[in-house]
């Protein structure tokens, strides 16, 4: 378990910006920058860019918490601010760079009528992972990742299929009329393929990205999307490798609060999509 730094908010400001939130607004940090210099993601407000997430909301969800010195992949180190008792400190001015990217990239994706993969199986992660794919109705894998789920995406779907039949005989009232061990035993296969599949049982092809929490747990996902060459867009926390991800977001990746801030920006990105590809219809 990882042991939290007491560093708050305003401390770290201090330490990155040399004021207090007392003493400078928050939603000036990093500072507004003009629509031309932009070049990317955000909204414009009399020609002025607005950054799609703050680095008030990045402090207060905790998103700089890095882990313990000891536990760290020598790659993050350009995403590091500092170390605090032990603790590395994530610099947030390259998170909130890193999640324009990220954001950029998704909208894009999902203007094109491409199709997102969620993937969080870490208890810190499984509840944002299918409320926020739910909500802007993408894919989602929240338990366990079963190998396989992309480079042998055609047996996956054989599985899918067996669960569309059970759902169906269970909806035709067939299990009304089957003897009670039967039922027990068609009940049991068929929740358990709802818990590995149910969030990606209307995936009928390979999605056009992945948004993975934690790539260096979920480094199996990581694997097959490589060996496919499907983008990856990940949370990577300091002791990760940033090179197997195409689109890094740099921050923490135990903290719940952490988590659904920033799977939240991913859906937002999503929904901003399909909006456009609606309009453009």
């Amino acid at each position: 378990m990882r042991e939290f730094d007491l560093l708050s908010a305003e401390s770290y400001a201090i330490l990155l910006f040399g004021v207090s939130h007392t003493q400078s607004n928050f939603a000036t940090v990093p500072k507004l920058v003009k629509a031309k210099d932009a070049g990317c993601g955000g909204n414009l407000t009399g020609g002025v860019f607005m950054s799609v997430i703050s680095m008030k909301q990045l402090l207060e969800a905790g998103v700089h918490f890095g882990h313990q010195t000891r536990r760290w992949n020598p790659k993050m180190a350009p995403y590091i601010f500092t170390e605090r008792n032990g603790i590395y400190i994530i610099d947030l001015q390259k998170t909130v760079k890193k999640v324009e990217e990220a954001y950029n990239f998704v909208r894009d994706l999902a203007a094109q009528g491409q199709t997102m993969l969620f993937v969080g199986t870490k208890k810190q992660a499984q509840e944002a992972v299918k409320e926020e794919a739910i909500r802007c109705e993408m894919f989602y894998v929240n338990e366990r990742w079963l190998g396989g789920m992309l480079t042998n995406f055609q047996t996956i779907q054989k599985r899918i299929n067996r669960l569309r039949e059970l759902e169906d005989m269970e909806a035709k009232g067939m299990f009304e009329v089957l003897p009670k061990k039967e039922v027990l035993t068609l009940r049991h296969e068929m929740e358990r393929l709802q818990k590995f599949l149910g969030g990606i049982k209307n995936m009928h092809k390979l999605p056009g990205a992945l948004f993975i929490i934690d790539p260096r747990k979920e480094r199996i996902a990581v694997a097959e999307a490589r060996n496919l060459g499907i983008p990856i867009v990940g949370i990577v926390d300091t002791n990760c490798d940033p090179d197997e991800i195409d689109y890094v977001i740099p921050g923490n990746d135990d903290a719940i609060r952490a988590v659904k801030l920033l799977t939240a920006k991913v859906a937002d990105a999503v929904l901003e999509g399909r909006q456009g590809e609606q309009m453009a219809e």
